[in-house]
């Protein structure tokens, strides 16, 4: 039944066809049975009007304006003619629906005037009554005529809500394709961000892993024929970071190639895994002082993972551009407006303008990846060399109240094993 009914509305000319060949049947049998007497040149006549009345109901979907003028010249010359109404009339009731609903807006307002006068020109036509007969006979025929002109006027309206409805139906599908347009746009958006997300993540990996395993095989080198052992534990460090390195690349190469897979990787790191972290920078030789300030609490997610790799990458600078004999020291403060992360070293540091604009070829797109990670959970980050040598980043993010007490605890029991006997690093406040 549905495919019946989509094959008529892909096909309205064929219908409208059909139904002007019912109407044309109709006509012709009340032409042969109710006017046997009328003389050949009337009964032409009338076969002729109904032809064309026909016709332009097969046509009204193609050439809607014009179907309904030649309609209306009909009805009027019928008028003009003296020619009774017949079944052929059926037509122009569905040539008003036709100019309400098909056709221009001043073709449509020209249907709906000569629907309202049909009526009364039908009347004071064929009609019995006459304005002269009796007192208040003007006003009845004008009252009756309007009631002839009730058909043409519904037809009309009908029309207009037809219109009214395929206009709706319009601006929802092109709603639809705009809201369609929009989603895959933002779809995009959400891609290439998510993209340079995990290039962030993919840097701060390579960065970090790679500086670690350099510096383990510089040492290595220089120890390896005075003391085999230390030389040893370098390269097992340089194969653990290695490891380590290559299955967080391919957690994040993974990402790229595939959305679908995301469940299946690692959680990311947060504060809990930062005395890992500062034990592999100490392993990797650089000293490095740990405080923590105020009681731990939960953190969103999102600000455990840019507190670690602020830290991560604070500390790779610092190994990368430091120099020898470098040290460091990272102070994490939890207070009401948010977390106080500071983190300094004492090594040759940085100019101005490298911490404010970054460098080129990959040199200072550490502190560019550092202030979009803390601009992401509206945070803030000030970054610049000491006034007493060394380079110094400090970072506010904002906390949410802790909803978890158990894992808060874990927190605080985590960053106290990390704090060290002694402090190498440089002192200095939190700003």
């Amino acid at each position: 039944m549905q495919y019946i009914y989509s094959w008529f509305r892909r096909h309205p000319t064929l219908v409208d066809a059909g139904w002007a060949a019912l109407l044309f049947l109709l006509c012709l049998l009340q032409i042969g049975t109710d006017r046997p007497d009328d003389g050949h040149v009337v009964r032409g006549s009338l076969v002729v009007c109904s032809v064309v009345l026909c016709v332009l109901v097969a046509v009204r979907r193609r050439r809607p304006d014009l179907a309904v003028l030649l309609g209306i010249l009909v009805g009027l010359a019928q008028v003009a003619l003296h020619w009774d109404p017949n079944t052929a009339d059926v037509a122009l009731l569905i040539l008003a629906y036709t100019g309400a609903a098909f056709s221009r807006t001043w073709v449509s307002r020209v249907t709906l005037a000569i629907s309202f006068a049909s009526g009364p020109l039908t009347w004071f036509r064929f009609g019995d009554g006459n304005p002269h007969d009796r007192q208040n006979a003007l006003w009845f025929s004008l009252f009756t005529g309007l009631l002839f002109s009730t058909p043409f006027i519904l037809c009309w309206v009908l029309g207009r809500f037809t219109r009214i409805r395929r206009a709706y139906y319009v601006e929802l599908e092109d709603r639809a394709a705009r809201l369609e347009r929009e989603r895959d746009a933002q779809s995009k958006i959400a891609v290439a961000a998510e993209r340079a997300r995990i290039a962030r993540e993919l840097h701060d990996v390579v960065a970090h892993n790679v500086s670690v395993m350099i510096v383990q095989a510089d040492g290595a080198s220089y120890v390896m024929d005075g003391s085999p052992e230390q030389a040893k534990q370098a390269l097992a460090t340089i194969a653990s970071t290695g490891r380590q390195a290559l299955e967080e690349m391919r957690r994040l190469l993974g990402l790229l190639r595939s959305a679908d897979t995301a469940g299946e990787y690692v959680p990311q790191p947060g504060v809990e895994q930062l005395p890992e972290l500062l034990e592999q920078v100490r392993n990797a030789g650089m000293p490095v002082a740990f405080r923590v300030d105020g009681e731990p609490r939960d953190l969103p997610r999102g600000v455990e993972l840019t507190a670690y790799r602020i830290v991560q990458e604070a500390l790779t600078n610092a190994r990368k551009h430091g120099g020898p004999q470098t040290s460091a020291t990272v102070r994490i403060r939890f207070d009401d407006r948010g977390l106080d992360m500071l983190i300094e070293d004492n090594g040759r540091g940085a100019s101005a303008e490298l911490a404010r604009d970054g460098g080129e070829d990959g040199f200072g797109h550490g502190l560019i990846g550092m202030r979009e990670r803390v601009g992401m959970v509206g945070g803030t980050l000030d970054a610049g060399p000491r006034p007493g040598g060394g380079f110094r980043i400090n970072a506010v993010l904002p906390l949410t109240p802790s909803r978890r007490p158990a894992a808060a605890g874990a927190v605080s029991d985590a960053v106290s094993d990390a704090v060290p006997t002694e402090a190498p690093a440089p002192a200095g406040p939190l700003s």
